[in-house]
């Protein structure tokens, strides 16, 4: 039977998901249709969540409602802008409790991920060392140029990644202020990774610990109480909540000593010239330190939303349907001799729904774009903004070329990138299946279409 879908599958599928006590969440484009090249629409399968998921369909009528009431927030008079104070500061509040953030911690907004990591890299001490191991991606790996950074290897096993580093921290020279930054869930490989364990080591040995929390937090409940982490951060486009907002929370002694990341009002208490002529500035303690400028505060409060939707939810129906989820995938995938599950920890690691490979014979670009122009399923190429992981994965040199997303090859020659494909709290158990039976069908058959490199990009060829 073809892979390539039907509407009366798709009903059937979606009958299913509804029957379910523990069905898919509502999102966003859920509905949206999208034309196929071999004739025809169907409904769109994105199964790229691990780049952004799509909005809660409960955190996009939350922001609906809330948006006629908009306002400017601090300081204004008027009713709309205290109105939005208030909803700002109980956002921070809804934010610190699904983050089980402890009493004195710190909730600064910002605007993703990456924006959070490099806030943090403004911040810590002029003689702190860094570690982070190369398998991070780009927003943990890269934002520490003005520190001492020790890059460590790829670790095979949990295990190893704890004994990895047990013993650079405790042969740093000088054994002074020390930072590890480590993501909770790989963007590539799904994989879980020691999070309590790391932060213990790193604790042991007088060093603070940041959990990149980005492909986490949309997956399993994070909680810094628990997992002891000093600091957390994540972003709201991965936690349907896509309105440009991100989150670094946690210790605030470091934020409070370090010079504002931006300088500009909100971050400033007061301002006054002094007799020489220039100008002497307070700035603020809290987490306005940080927040120079008008804040996002329609993105904000998505956060808010998406934090207070998924606890409603519940994260262990979430995780167990979502690991159904991951079984469908893999298994599937298994089937299929010429593909290649990419894995750091093994076939039996706890992972999220984030899964890459490579089939055998194609150019990754070039089926990710038949997954598309064919099937109407929408997955990822590339190298995923963490370079050194994925070549380490394929076996590659750490040293070979090759732009993330970018086809150095040719439509059905082998290329250094991989194909990811990621879901979530919204994806419906047809999207899948869709997924694995086109993964078959074109391993099997090939492509039904020609397709060219434009622009860097394998796309249909329509000439």
């Amino acid at each position: 039977m073809s892979a390539r879908p039907n509407a009366a599958t798709e009903t059937a599928s979606a009958e299913s998901a509804d029957a379910c006590c523990a069905g898919p969440l509502p999102v966003l484009g859920r509905d949206v249709t999208v034309p196929l090249v071999t004739g025809g629409e169907v409904t769109y399968a994105a199964l790229d969540y691990a780049a952004s998921a799509p909005a809660l369909q409960r955190v996009w009528d939350d922001v609906a409602a809330y948006a006629p009431y908009y306002g400017s927030v601090h300081r204004g008079a008027g009713y709309l802008s205290q109105l939005s104070t208030d909803l700002f500061e109980q956002s921070r509040a809804t934010v610190a409790d699904f983050l089980d953030c402890r009493e004195d911690d710190q909730v600064v907004f910002t605007r993703s991920t990456t924006d959070s990591l490099n806030l943090l890299a403004q911040v810590v001490p002029a003689d702190c060392q860094v570690f982070v191991f190369e398998t991070e991606h780009h927003a943990s790996l890269l934002p520490w140029r003005d520190a001492q950074v020790t890059y460590l290897n790829a670790p095979r096993t949990p295990a190893q990644a704890v004994e990895t580093l047990e013993r650079a921290l405790a042969d740093r020279d000088p054994y002074g202020p020390a930072l590890v930054c480590v993501t909770g869930a790989s963007n590539v490989t799904g994989e879980l990774w020691p999070v309590r364990e790391l932060a213990a080591a790193a604790h042991a040995h007088g060093a603070r610990i940041v959990l990149d929390a980005a492909q986490l937090a949309p997956h399993h409940p994070v909680s810094v109480k628990d997992l002891d982490v000093d600091w957390v951060a994540f972003s709201g486009h991965k936690l349907y909540a896509p309105f440009g907002s991100g989150v670094l929370a946690g210790r605030a002694d470091w934020l409070r000593a370090a010079e504002p990341y931006l300088a500009g009002g909100g971050a400033s208490r007061t301002v006054a010239r002094r007799a020489d002529g220039g100008v002497d500035v307070e700035w603020h303690t809290t987490a306005a330190r940080h927040e120079a400028g008008s804040p996002n505060v329609i993105g904000v409060y998505s956060i808010a939303s998406a934090c207070k939707a998924l606890t409603e939810a519940g994260f262990d129906t979430l995780v167990a349907r979502e690991r159904q989820l991951i079984d469908t995938v893999r298994a599937g995938l298994a089937e299929v001799p010429e593909v290649r599950v990419l894995s750091l920890f093994g076939d039996d690691a706890p992972r999220v729904g984030v899964i890459s490979f490579v089939v055998d014979g194609w150019n990754s670009s070039h089926f990710a774009a038949a997954l598309s122009a064919e099937y109407g399923i929408g997955v990822r190429d590339g190298l995923f903004c963490a370079h050194p992981l994925v070549r380490t994965l394929l076996g590659s040199d750490a040293q070979d070329p090759g732009e993330c997303g970018a086809p150095e090859a040719e439509p059905g020659e082998r290329s250094l990138n991989a194909i990811r494909v990621s879901f979530g709290a919204g994806t419906p158990d047809e999207h899948v299946e869709r997924f694995v039976g086109a993964v078959k069908e074109l391993v099997r058959d090939g492509a039904q279409w020609k397709y060219r490199t434009e622009g860097g990009r394998c796309v249909p060829d329509r000439g």
